[in-house]
């Protein structure tokens, strides 16, 4: 299609290639708002769940930490579920950003979107 044009071929197939990409980034996008991690502290007394994204969608409380004396440690336990639980959405984005930039010839640990 592009014989004889010589750079603009290549152009032609970066071009391609950079829109592929812009789809494939779109579809992850929408894939990690749908995958979920669950976050947990206290030996799965609390547990935490959100979106590969980081958006919180549920937080599941064992009723056998309610005790009135203790309610710094169950405050404590929540905020370590909810950060064990954004941890992990962190660690799911990167993975499945790496899957999808590995082919790309992009040096490890490149970050995108930019």
């Amino acid at each position: 299609m592009f014989k004889g044009l010589g750079q603009m071929g290549d152009m032609a197939k970066m071009m391609k290639a950079a829109q592929e990409m812009q789809g494939k980034m779109q579809q992850m996008q929408e894939d990690l708002a749908t995958m979920t991690v669950v976050g947990e502290s206290g030996a799965g007394l609390v547990k935490a769940t959100s979106t590969a994204k980081g958006e919180l969608t549920a937080l599941d409380i064992d009723p056998s930490i309610f005790n009135g004396d203790d309610k710094e440690v169950v405050e404590d336990l929540i905020l370590a579920a909810i950060k064990d639980a954004q941890q992990k959405a962190q660690d799911k984005s990167q993975k499945e950003m790496s899957k999808l930039t590995e082919g790309l010839g992009l040096p490890p640990g490149m970050n995108l979107p930019f």
